[in-house]
């Protein structure tokens, strides 16, 4: 009982480690260390000079306020009550097109379409790089024989030789972007490729498609609540609900006018994308500093551990 207080401190003593005894280990094996470190640096510079460029062209977007839902919020609040007696429902609040449209831009359906309308199957798959001289891609061969003009990839399934749409798909949305900022509204496209040429033609073919994709249902559905209308015109005789439906035919017709007079329906072009000067990946200087830190840990790791076993037994040896 009167030696275990003397004891038990000399005991957690023992089998501590000294951080002198560590650094001295440390520094007998720096040029272990420094050679690990180097050797991770240098596989580190080659792989990143292995490594093609990324460019990323962005455009910065703004909704388009006009549209017609300001008037049929309005005919909601004085004809709602009238409109549906006869069987019309009027919505009084304000549907926000903005957030359907990124909906639909990111939608399989609308990237499958987009794919096979612009061919691009080939670029976005079987790309992997960029002749900054002449301008070309640089196709895998291993994937795609260009003369034949016909995919020639292995690949394990479920993956076919020929890309399914699909896949497209989820090769296309790893490169594509989209936010938008909750308080000033503004829309932010982006797409990364190996050619920053190829990467400002999709972002303005994006704008381009998703404009007219969402002017074309909205003139589609107003042409059928027109027609709809006047059905219901010759159907009634009271004075008033006619002219509920007479407005309602107006505010359509307004969607319909308003779709043919701007190609920017939906989205405006507030600064449209460029041809990218300067690539967005790879972070070579980062990632070479990365590899030379880890190879400087792992330097460390390994004099530590092994073989300089006898560091960690120091304490049961004295």
């Amino acid at each position: 009982m009167n030696e275990s207080p003397h004891t038990a401190p000399d005991q957690i003593h023992d089998d501590e480690i000294d951080l002198r005894d560590v650094f001295r280990v440390l520094w007998e094996g720096k040029w272990v260390i420094g050679g690990i470190a180097f050797v991770v640096t240098v596989l580190a510079v080659t792989v990143v000079l292995m490594m093609s460029n990324i460019y990323k062209a962005e455009a910065l977007l703004a909704p388009n306020d006009q549209e017609g839902a300001g008037g049929l919020s309005a005919l909601a609040a004085q004809y709602g009550g009238l409109a549906s007696l006869a069987g019309i429902s009027l919505s009084s609040g304000k549907a926000d097109k903005t957030i359907l449209g990124l909906e639909v831009l990111k939608s399989r359906k609308f990237i499958s379409e987009f794919i096979e309308r612009h061919e691009l199957l080939v670029p976005l798959i079987a790309t992997d790089g960029w002749d900054a001289e002449t301008g070309e891609l640089e196709i895998d061969t291993d994937d795609y024989d260009v003369k034949a003009k016909r995919w020639v990839r292995d690949v394990r399934s479920p993956k076919k030789t020929i890309p399914s749409l699909q896949e497209a798909y989820e090769e296309f949305m790893d490169i594509l972007s989209v936010t938008q900022d909750k308080k000033t509204g503004f829309v932010s496209l982006a797409v990364e490729h190996y050619s920053p040429t190829v990467a400002k033609q999709w972002v303005d073919w994006l704008i381009e498609d998703l404009n007219a994709s969402i002017m074309r249902q909205d003139v589609a559905e107003a042409n059928q609540a027109i027609e709809y209308l006047n059905d219901q015109i010759k159907n009634t005789s009271l004075a008033e609900l006619q002219n509920v439906f007479f407005s309602l035919i107006e505010e359509q017709t307004k969607t319909v006018m308003l779709a043919k007079v701007t190609d920017e329906y939906l989205l405006k072009t507030v600064d449209p994308a460029v041809a990218p000067e300067l690539k967005a990946k790879p972070q070579r200087s980062l990632i070479v500093v990365l590899a030379a830190i880890l190879g400087g840990f792992m330097g460390m790791a390994i004099q530590l551990v092994w073989p300089r076993k006898e560091l960690f037994r120091q304490g049961s040896t004295e």
